[in-house]
């Protein structure tokens, strides 16, 4: 810690309810050990029904006086308890340790010296990994940065959280009845209300796995899932956010089924050249049956399609594509050269939408809520650009947002399985992402033409990453939608070749990054 920076008191809270002995001992010695000396650990027990948790609290309470021990006078639950070790916090930031998990040696210490360097950090989590019965650590989680899409469909942040103890009081502490899902709905409020938010990398907690805990077994506290969509429900209602929050596929996994406002006009914007490929043993037209699933699909009814064709685009195509999409649909022919992201451009000219996604022509829509699901977080406060889950014919999966690292421009998830949870749940979730395939992204008309549009200096490749790094910079968020799905028949119609010259634009215009912020470890990637 600099020369002259204050040292922040830190109370840990814990609530308390018939642990293991050797886990409880476990969890305050790892307090006790910590090189760092400014902190406060309040115990409250809830009425513990084995005798031998009040002795070994009166004891710890002996062995320290930074050691803050309150038995309730009856079983309330983790809330109140929690609530009743808050009230007896000192510090001006709160921690949160389970009665038997651990805290990482040096853990204090660094957490400590991120909060003196950056004064209105109200919320600061770190990675976290398990600790079995034998002592193996195991499953480390290095988190990404600050998220909030994923935390509405995952508690990610988890362990270690730390809060500024007034911000907690100012909310009215742990949500009563929040009983399973109480540290998710209380980082819920926090941050919604926070100035500045920290991820610390590093592993500063050990989450013990034992019989009945939800370490080991997500499925251990039913109740706890329930209580996460309630408090999920209770963030979307006061972000002011049009939805209704559901279990997700896994426990403590959450998912958003959105509303968008009828009278928001959504424009599809297709380049194509009308070609025919064969998927799952028919020849088809892509652009056909893409539009087709579009109109027979979208549960919006304020759609444009506009499509963009070259000249070599058969003429019965254009015809079924009138017949098939009606008024809804504008042709615009491009007669020039081969450029993708000029026939973008272009497209965006002739819509109107006050929302524009940008979509391959080589894909079948699967998911029908689709133009709801991309467009109505496009209003929310950061967000400059949505995306959708794709998949190959053969159900693998395709995109699962971008990831950019080390030197890749990649696809998460690449020739996985279709229903791969990804590292810690992050393809089961709505999540932020460093980019998104041009094959499926949509953006306001104010932030296309914020960021210029699409690079017409890359026709073929990384258009969409040069698009998704300019939407980044501009401070705003790119969210992966796990709830809209296509089918991409990825190149059956175009020459896929990587040039080396796109490549090296990229990164002379963008450079690259030891890890990616929000996926930065554990992908299965590809480009």
């Amino acid at each position: 810690m600099g020369a002259g920076q204050p040292t922040p008191l830190i109370t840990i809270l814990t609530p308390v309810y018939d642990p293991p002995a050797a886990a409880l001992r476990s969890a305050v010695e790892s307090v006790r050990s910590q090189d760092f000396d400014a902190w406060q650990l309040v115990l409250v027990d809830d009425c513990s029904p084995s005798p031998h948790v009040a002795a070994l609290l009166r004891e710890l309470a002996a062995s320290d006086p930074r050691i803050v021990v309150h038995r309730r006078t009856e079983n309330g639950g983790i809330v109140a308890a929690s609530n009743d070790a808050l009230e007896r916090a000192t510090g001006e930031f709160v921690a949160l340790l389970d009665h038997d998990d651990m805290l990482a040696t040096g853990a204090l210490a660094a957490i400590a010296e991120a909060l003196a360097d950056e004064p209105d950090v109200d919320y600061l989590y770190t990675d976290e990994d398990k600790v079995s019965d034998e002592g193996d650590f195991y499953d480390a989680f290095v988190k990404p940065e600050w998220s909030p899409e994923r935390l509405l469909g995952q508690m990610y942040t988890g362990h270690l959280s730390v809060l500024r103890t007034s911000l907690v009081r100012e909310i009215g502490g742990f949500e009563v009845g929040a009983d399973g899902s109480q540290d998710h709905d209380l980082v819920l409020r926090v941050t919604e209300k926070a100035r500045k938010i920290v991820h610390l990398p590093g592993i500063y907690y050990h989450w013990r796995a034992i019989d009945g805990s939800t370490a080991q077994d997500g499925e251990a506290k039913p109740y706890a899932w329930d209580a996460g969509v309630r408090a999920v429900q209770r963030s979307l209602d006061r972000q002011g956010i049009r939805g209704r929050a559901r279990r997700g596929p896994q426990p403590g996994t959450y998912r958003i089924a959105r509303e968008l406002d009828p009278s928001v006009k959504v424009s599809i914007v297709i380049p194509t050249r009308g070609g025919t490929a064969l998927v799952w043993g028919e020849t088809r037209c892509l652009v056909v049956e893409l539009v087709r699933s579009i109109v027979s699909l979208s549960e919006h009814e304020n759609l444009e399609l506009v499509i963009v064709y070259d000249e070599p685009t058969p003429e019965p195509v254009l015809a079924e594509l009138r017949e098939i999409a009606g008024d809804r649909a504008t042709f615009v022919l491009f007669d020039e050269p081969f450029n993708f992201s000029a026939k973008c451009n272009v497209g965006y000219l002739a819509s109107s939408g006050d929302v524009v996604v940008f979509m391959n022509d080589d894909m079948q829509l699967v998911s029908p809520n689709f133009a709801a699901e991309l467009a109505a977080p496009l209003f929310e406060k950061g967000v400059g650009a949505t995306g959708a889950r794709l998949l190959f014919s053969d159900g693998s999966l395709q995109h699962g947002g971008h990831v950019y690292a080390a030197g890749d421009l990649t696809h998460a998830g690449f020739k996985g399985p279709g229903d791969d949870e990804g590292p810690f749940r992050a393809y089961l979730v709505n999540r932020e992402c460093s980019g998104l395939t041009a094959a499926c992204i949509a953006v306001t008309r104010a932030t296309f033409e914020d960021v210029g549009g699409f690079n017409e200096g890359l026709p073929g490749n990384f258009n969409d990453v040069d698009f998704s790094y300019k939407i980044g910079s501009r401070g705003l968020r790119l969210l992966w939608m796990v709830d809209v799905t296509l089918y991409h028949f990825e190149s059956l119609t175009r020459d896929s070749t990587v040039h080396q010259w796109e490549y090296d634009t990229i990164m002379r215009r963008w450079g690259t990054r030891d890890l990616d912020p929000y996926l930065p470890v554990g992908y299965r990637a590809e480009l």
